[in-house]
């Protein structure tokens, strides 16, 4: 049997913005990376069940892909801040690094990370250091709105999505299979 193949060198990515498409960018990645074989591991902060349309679709790449979602139901508001937000928030965040130090695992997506660290369910150094961490052959990516400027500061590749024009703006809601 051959080894399997890794990334010689991994990056470390960030999909911010305020526009629609830094998850689905990520799960782009993930598509492609599965498609050569690669193991990714996706752990989603402060979102939870079978709304979203990439749980389900996304398994479907299993064994290559996995999926773990952390949050609880409904909608984390800033002001709103529940002990329970913040737990979930830790342990995606001990399972992210878990999953990082995992010799098997190339590519780990943190999707919406960012998000977590705006509602200060998390703190900027708590993903510094595990950023810290990042072992040379793992590509690392983080969505969400709001990535603060350390996070910035430290990846290789960062994409703003800017909203030029929204459906929601003309009335139109979120249509499953698209926006969720």
């Amino acid at each position: 049997m051959t080894q399997k193949e890794k990334l010689e060198k991994g990056l470390i990515q960030i999909y911010t913005g305020n526009a629609k498409g830094k998850s689905t960018a990520s799960f782009g990645l993930a598509v492609r990376a599965a498609g050569h074989g690669f193991k990714v591991v996706i752990i989603q902060f402060m979102k939870t069940g079978t709304y979203y349309g990439e749980i389900s679709g996304l398994k479907r790449l299993a064994p290559e892909v996995e999926l773990h979602s952390y949050g609880r139901n409904g909608f984390v508001h800033r002001r709103g801040v529940l002990k329970e937000d913040i737990d979930l928030a830790h342990q995606a965040l001990e399972h992210a690094e878990k999953a990082l130090l995992d010799p098997e695992t190339d590519l780990l997506i943190l999707d919406e990370i960012n998000n977590a660290l705006y509602f200060e369910l998390l703190t900027v150094e708590e993903v510094l250091n595990l950023l810290d961490k990042k072992p040379e052959h793992v590509e690392l990516v983080l969505t969400g709105r709001n990535a603060p400027p350390e996070l910035i500061e430290r990846a290789h590749l960062v994409t703003e999505m800017k909203e030029i024009k929204h459906p929601y703006q003309m009335g139109i809601k979120s249509r499953k299979g698209i926006e969720y």
